[in-house]
């Protein structure tokens, strides 16, 4: 069988309304930027795997594996953080069509996929490379974000299986935490070396999720624990953004990346959502504010339907996908499209200026520095999937 699937995604029906018609162009992005994906960088040796990056580059090493076993290796398949954007692309496009071609290319094609680098150490989890190479290290927030992912299949789908691997992935998220500074969980469950807000900020939003889904109290009130010990240990109280990691010593990491932010505003919505504890909606609405003038350069400007909105600051796009899977959450409580309005002038700007010949995105948001990429990581282009697929939800 071949590992690639081709989504066919049928012509919608003509909305009458303006706003329908320009959510369908987003959706319709998301299409076109999957099936580039699909074409550019799937193996087709039947075990529905990704290449790391385009063109194929045998001599690349990962360099985000924090000094693993597998740090310095080459491979002829991404790890397991690249792929997992495919199935949080998907997933956002399940919600917004509900088509079955692409629930079938989540069952048939992504999941199996997936299965690739499930590790059956105690507890069992996905491991950071496929389970037919040496074994490889196991990091909680890869596995955070594959089990948000699952809880919201299940919170579309009411499908149980989805439910089921969400929990049996918690319980390896789950131990890793410990009591050490205070509380918190690890990044890597080889080097327990450090406690990170993408291990943490995203565990709580995994939580409410499970929350959601189980109606559980256990789950809220672990998601109310971890949320007050990563605002107490790795907030910036200056701009209330957030800090990447704490060390076991104490010292802070203070670099500051978008997913971390967004992440725990999503986090704060969530929990207003459950409680009404207004203190977290204060909260949310403070860091949004606060990551909206750390991670837009108000210096370079993009013009959108008559108004100038700032450009993204250069980074990795699934950074910035990730953060706005917190920005939509607010949005979703506060009604509030300015921020909003902004991520989708940066997305028209990203589809005309950012794409190369292929029809692949630069990492760069102000444009000019795409071809100078002679790569383009596998996980960028899912992440502008996604965000593509979630602006055309609202």
């Amino acid at each position: 069988m071949k590992a690639t699937f081709k989504v066919m995604i049928p012509m919608l029906i003509a909305f009458s309304s303006c706003t329908a018609i320009a959510q369908d162009q987003y959706y319709k992005k998301a299409e076109q930027t999957l099936q580039i994906i699909d074409k550019l960088y799937a193996v087709n040796d039947g075990k529905f795997l990704y290449r790391e990056n385009y063109p194929y580059d045998e001599k690349y090493s990962a360099s985000y594996l924090g000094g693993g076993v597998n740090e310095n290796k080459t491979n002829p398949y991404s790890y397991l953080w690249p792929f997992s954007g495919s199935l949080s692309a998907y997933t956002v496009l399940l919600e917004k069509e509900n088509d079955s071609a692409v629930k079938k290319q989540i069952d048939q094609r992504i999941l199996p996929g997936l299965e690739q680098y499930f590790d059956t150490r105690d507890p069992y989890a996905y491991a950071s490379y496929v389970k037919f190479a040496p074994q490889s290290d196991r990091f909680y927030d890869d596995n955070i974000w594959l089990g948000i992912d699952f809880l919201d299949l299940y919170l579309h789908t009411d499908q149980q299986s989805y439910l089921k691997k969400a929990e049996e992935i918690w319980r390896f998220v789950e131990s890793g935490w410990d009591d050490k500074l205070g509380g918190g969980i690890y990044w890597m469950e080889q080097k327990k070396e450090s406690k990170n807000t993408c291990s943490n900020a995203p565990a709580v939003v995994y939580l409410m999720k499970l929350y959601e889904a189980t109606k559980s109290n256990q789950y809220l009130d672990k998601a109310k624990q971890l949320y007050q010990w990563t605002k107490s240990n790795l907030q910036d109280p200056e701009d209330k953004t957030y800090w990447d990691n704490i060390k076991l010593d104490g010292k802070i990491d203070k670099a500051k990346y978008p997913y971390n932010t967004g992440q725990m505003i999503q986090a704060a919505t969530l929990l207003y959502k459950h409680t009404a504890n207004k203190n977290y909606l204060k909260d949310a609405q403070e860091t949004a504010e606060g990551g909206y003038k750390y991670f837009f350069d108000a210096s370079k400007t993009i013009q959108s339907e008559g108004k100038s909105y700032p450009t993204l600051k250069r980074s990795d796009s699934w950074f910035i996908a990730v953060m706005l899977r917190g920005y939509v959450e607010l949005y979703d409580v506060d009604k509030n499209s300015f921020y909003l309005d902004t991520f989708r002038a940066n997305l028209q700007y990203a589809w005309v200026n950012m794409r190369d010949k292929d029809g692949l995105f630069s990492k760069d948001w102000s444009g000019k520095k795409q071809e100078s990429e002679n790569k383009k990581w596998l996980l960028d282009q899912f992440a502008i999937a996604e965000m593509f697929a979630r602006i055309s939800k609202l």
